[in-house]
């Protein structure tokens, strides 16, 4: 799938222009939406819990506050992730989403792990715990609404865009809804006599937060350590190489994580003795039938006569000039009159196939005599395994 950056009429490129257009326009626009409802929480959330007497409630602004910073890093992200591919980053720019995910998971990490912490130092002395104020019952609930319908809002955006970043980031509104359910179930206690219940939801809080961070943090590190597609993407794409025609079969697929998109190497085995053109033919055909048919954002085809994977048998033979100076003294003719000549290079041996001149053709006595020599040689040669002689001659 190889992009061209376009430019304008006037011949410089712009400054800035996203490799997945729709993508970006559709993640630019929920991601602000999420930065506005999450910047009002947060004030709300902060204000009415230091006010309220409710720890629960204002570790749930807290955690708007890290939705809040998560927004701005995606907006990062997606703007810098989005950009083509330059000298300096060859495979694009989508690893800068990656490790925005990787900083925001950490950093949800620490705040979550911090909120926990804290809720369980203060529950050591609940004779010190006050009750909250009612009207924090109801913050709590707006809280829950404006994040459930945030969820419901990005997912359906990001599953029309197919981004795995927005998708993680609408479930992490889906994960704020419920941390606002049960600040409204500790407040609720706190209100029905069990003071402690608005320390124990502040602590689950603190959890839900640590959790997500840590699973964030996971999955982006996962990426940057080139971890591989699930097995079964990786065998949709083998069937996928395995079907074009002229493949005989693979002995080696390749797959990494980019983003929401996925960087393949295959080597794929042909007819060893077809063209060098032909074998190219069939590497592109399989090579556009992946990004036609997956989520990929570029395939690397390798071409093998056979399956050298575990054993490179031709190592160590000798380059074409060699061979066929070889040839000449172990044939016995001082100038053969080879117009063309192909070498296979299989299994160890060399299979050679020469197109001898047109008046070479008309002795009927050297013929015989030049096939009994090749003969003879295959035989018991350290290179040649077989020659083929051609009389009619080729073209150049």
């Amino acid at each position: 799938m190889t992009n061209h950056s376009h430019s304008h009429s006037h011949g410089k490129p712009a400054a800035f222009e996203p490799a997945h257009p729709e993508r970006f326009a559709a993640a630019k626009k929920s991601t602000w939406v999420s930065i506005i409802i999450n910047l009002f929480l947060t004030f709300l959330q902060l204000l009415a819990g230091f006010f309220g007497n409710s720890k629960s409630l204002m570790a749930d602004g807290l955690h708007s506050f890290s939705d809040l910073v998560a927004d701005i890093l995606v907006l990062f992200a997606n703007r810098h992730g989005n950009r083509h591919a330059d000298a300096n980053h060859p495979y694009g720019h989508a690893r800068i989403e990656t490790a925005a995910s990787l900083i925001l998971g950490i950093s949800l990490a620490a705040v979550g792990g911090a909120l926990l912490i804290a809720a369980g130092l203060r529950l050591q002395h609940p004779d010190q715990v006050q009750a909250v104020n009612p009207y924090t019952i109801w913050i709590a609930l707006i809280a829950l609404a404006a994040k459930e319908s945030l969820f419901r809002y990005m997912l359906a955006v990001a599953q029309r865009v197919r981004s795995q970043m927005l998708v993680a980031n609408a479930w992490h509104a889906r994960s704020d809804a419920a941390s606002s359910l049960v600040v409204m179930v500790g407040i609720a206690g706190n209100l029905m006599g069990y003071t402690f219940l608005d320390l124990v939801a502040a602590a689950v809080v603190g959890g839900m937060i640590a959790h997500m961070g840590a699973k964030l943090a996971f999955e982006a590190l996962s990426e940057l350590v080139d971890t591989g597609l699930d097995e079964e993407e990786v065998a949709a794409i083998r069937k996928t190489l395995l079907s074009t025609p002229g493949v005989r079969s693979m002995h080696e697929l390749r797959t990494r994580k980019m983003a929401d998109n996925a960087l393949v190497d295959a080597h794929i085995i042909v007819d060893p003795r077809i063209s060098v053109s032909e074998g190219h033919f069939i590497a592109e055909s399989a090579r556009v039938a992946v990004l036609k048919n997956h989520h990929v954002l570029d395939v690397m085809v390798h071409i093998d006569p056979e399956d050298d994977a575990l054993a490179k048998p031709n190592a160590h033979l000798p380059s074409r000039a060699l061979l066929l100076n070889h040839l000449t003294q172990k044939l016995g003719d001082a100038v053969l009159p080879i117009s063309r000549s192909v070498l296979h290079y299989l299994d160890g041996k060399v299979e050679a196939e020469l197109f001898l001149d047109a008046q070479y053709s008309q002795d009927k006595d050297k013929i015989a005599a030049l096939t009994k020599r090749c003969a003879e040689m295959t035989a018991d040669d350290e290179y040649f395994r077989d020659i083929k002689l051609h009389f009619n001659s080729a073209p150049k």
